[in-house]
């Protein structure tokens, strides 16, 4: 039996343009990193990064009734939302674990747009499309829809080589978002990322990604911007301590030990999943997702096991890799409630020998404040 073909974002000439390795990533063919994981990963921290996330998943939802459909299917409150500012959030079971973490995105009260992690897109679009049949249109774009992310510190610098728009655009706060003209293209553009770093990802016709790819690298030369591929896309949100769906988070756990618990809103009235979560935050949490270094010599990967001073397996390592700006080796993981306190330690079981780690307080990195 065959393997169905690799889908490939509009981008794809352009990666192979540039050399990148290209490997499977979620049905889709992506790049993993083009110079290297860890000079891509520096470029992000003291220059800029041009990331190709057109694989991810958009719903769009319109109507009268589509905040209440929202509203109901995901755990924050998005009726804090006004035009034209985002939110970051999960979408649960009834029983409370975890089916995507999102961004949705007000553009006017009957018009909403929701951003899905691409391996869940066909279960979120018809999660999202049961939930509104009837109440609300619903329409899943992600063909038609090209995403592309601009972190780092010069993020704006280059926007505004791009395109004189890029003055207004550093304006715009975090998680807010507008329309504008890049190099005579229509885009939207919204000040999120998953880096840790300022930036913004810019949304667009599928068919223009191209052009914008182009010419946001040629004007990101001089500032030290480059490509950067999957690996450390990963390195970068793992320094920030942002979950990965599918690692850290998934059907099997909840949003409260995932330390997700600030995008849970208890009090906001029904939604999917709140019977549940209301129950498990009315009792002690059994297990805590942790952020810990590595201080033995080795390396956290995921699906690690965690092991008490006993040598008894308590728990399991969710993301692991060196932390290049950190200079060390971290991790998350789950582990006891009990052992889950700042200055716990416990062993990484590293391939059958077990190596000392201690928890931390997160995230590993955070930037300075300008």
């Amino acid at each position: 039996m065959t393997s169905p073909a690799l889908r490939r974002t509009s981008l794809y000439p352009e990666h192979v343009a540039l050399h990148a390795r290209l490997v499977p990533y979620a049905g889709w063919e992506m790049p993993v990193q083009y110079t290297g994981i860890v000079d891509e990963h520096q470029a992000v921290r003291t220059a800029a990064g041009a990331f190709d996330v057109s694989h991810m998943g958009e719903l769009r939802l319109a109507g009268p009734h589509s905040a209440a459909v929202v509203d109901y299917l995901v755990t924050n409150d998005v009726k804090k939302l006004t035009d034209g500012k985002a939110m970051y959030t999960c979408a649960c079971n009834e029983g409370g674990t975890i089916l995507d973490d999102l961004i949705v995105y007000r553009e006017r009260e009957d018009a909403w747009l929701i951003v899905c992690n691409s391996a869940n897109r066909d279960k979120m679009s018809a999660h999202f499309a049961k939930a509104a049949e009837h109440h609300c249109d619903f329409e899943d774009v992600s063909d038609r829809t090209a995403l592309m992310a601009l972190q780092g510190p010069r993020a704006f610098d280059i926007l505004r080589r791009v395109d004189g728009d890029g003055v207004s655009l550093a304006s715009l706060k975090s998680f807010h978002f507008r329309p504008a003209t890049l190099v005579g293209l229509p885009v939207t553009v919204a000040r999120t990322g998953y880096t840790g770093e300022d930036g913004v990802e810019i949304f667009s016709r599928w068919d223009d990604a191209p052009a914008l790819w182009r010419a946001i690298l040629a004007a990101g030369r001089d500032f030290g911007c480059k490509p950067v591929g999957l690996g450390a896309r990963d390195t970068l949100r793992l320094e920030a301590r942002l979950s990965l769906y599918g690692n850290d988070i998934d059907e099997r756990t909840n949003p409260l030990e995932a330390g997700l618990g600030w995008v849970v809103a208890l009090d906001k009235g029904d939604f999917i999943g709140a019977t549940a979560l209301r129950a498990i935050a009315g009792a002690p949490l059994r297990r805590k997702l942790v952020a810990f270094e590595v201080t033995g010599r080795g390396i956290a990967r995921h699906g690690y096991p965690l092991r008490d001073e006993a040598g008894r397996e308590v728990g399991v390592c969710t993301s692991g890799s060196p932390a290049p700006t950190v200079g060390k080796n971290v991790g998350l993981g789950y582990l006891p409630a009990e052992m889950a306190e700042i200055g716990s330690r416990f062993f990484v079981d590293c391939r059958g020998k077990n190596i000392e780690a201690v928890v931390v307080k997160a995230p590993f990195y955070k930037r300075a404040k300008a």
